[in-house]
């Protein structure tokens, strides 16, 4: 695997923004930048080898110092959804910023999404990955503790884009570190996926409040339109009066993953049969957050492509959301000095 480096634009203050292309041996190809650790496409073949870009995003960096959606980016501190904007921890409660209604999301007002990250290409056993590194300070959108953060992205010659999140705090902190990618196995530019089916290897998920908080329930998808234990299409289940799809403005849930961390086994798929393209998630995070694209809300992505409700979809691997409120599930906790490594990948074959 081969990395090439390439500006991208720059930022208000004219510092300079890099775009990285990671390339193996198929010809398979992923467009990352160091702005937000965004990825910018995702270059993939169908079953008759035909490539397509299957990654929503923009070739405009300046779109990504807004980017509505967090499309394609690195979310934290903490990913998904905080309750009332607070949390205790040590006896402490910190006050976030309210940025989704009452409530704290995907980090904040400053979160990784929309800082530039550090960059380079390493080695490792004869190919190359791209490393991007940031510190977050002490109070910095009220999070306790210096986070030094650490992500890298590299693509194998079986077509698995790899990424590995890493962290250490000087303090008690919380994090919960996940990739706001949206994907459209059609293509970016093909229309809306409610042609795709998913797998969700989860016999039970959150439900969800009508500000799409967890309520602290675990329930199980037995019997319901939250059931994705086999491979089936999704769109039927949007149509439904179903109180947790209303809640949701569609799908817009974690899923309890029955993976228990094991990377080896697949916590989810996504297949678009005309093309034959199917996606396999694998993660050592117990929770999938599976978006179904709701609120896209007419933005402008490469290619002259309109991304309107529900033409790209997230499977987002991490801790529950709101779990600091709920003790009963896993927690986000990292301590002072300890280390925080999970790793995703989503590999990419036909059938």
């Amino acid at each position: 695997m081969s990395i090439v480096k390439n500006n991208f634009g720059s930022l208000p203050d004219g510092t300079k923004v890099d775009i990285f292309t990671l390339t193996n041996s198929n010809k398979v190809s992923v467009d990352i930048t160091n702005f937000g650790g965004i990825i910018v496409a995702i270059n993939v073949p169908d079953k008759n080898g035909n490539i397509a870009d299957v990654a929503l995003g923009y070739r405009d960096f300046e779109k990504y110092i807004e980017n509505p959606g967090y499309v394609g980016a690195i979310i934290g501190r903490h990913a998904n959804r905080i309750e009332d904007a607070r949390f205790e921890l040590n006896g402490k409660v910190y006050e976030l910023a309210k940025n989704d209604g009452n409530n704290h999301l995907h980090g904040g007002i400053v979160g990784f999404h929309n800082v530039l990250w550090k960059a380079e290409i390493a080695q490792e056993n004869g190919s190359e990955k791209l490393v991007l590194t940031h510190t977050s300070p002490d109070g910095e959108e009220n999070y306790p503790g210096n986070l030094d953060v650490k992500v890298e992205y590299s693509l194998t010659d079986q077509n698995e884009l790899v990424i590995d999140y890493y962290a250490v705090s000087d303090k008690d902190t919380v994090v919960n570190l996940t990739n706001h990618a949206y994907f459209n196995l059609a293509g970016h530019a093909s229309g809306d996926i409610l042609n795709h089916q998913i797998y969700i290897n989860a016999d039970s998920f959150t439900p969800v409040d009508d500000e799409c908080i967890p309520t602290g329930e675990i329930r199980s998808v037995k019997g319901t339109v939250m059931d994705f234990t086999t491979l089936r299409e999704f769109a039927s289940g949007l149509e439904t009066k179903d109180e947790q799809i209303i809640n949701g403005s569609g799908y817009d849930h974690n899923w309890v993953l029955n993976t228990k961390g094991n990377i080896k086994e697949v916590a989810a798929e996504l297949y678009h049969p005309e093309s034959g393209r199917l996606m396999q998630v694998f993660t050592t995070k117990p929770g999938i957050q599976f978006y179904s694209g709701n609120h896209l809300d007419n933005l402008k992505g490469k290619e002259n492509a309109v991304y309107s409700e529900r033409t790209g979809l997230c499977l987002e691997t991490q801790y529950f959301p709101n779990s600091m409120k709920h003790k009963h599930f896993p927690s986000p906790v990292l301590k002072a000095g300890e280390k925080y490594h999970h790793t995703t990948i989503y590999k990419f074959t036909t059938k």
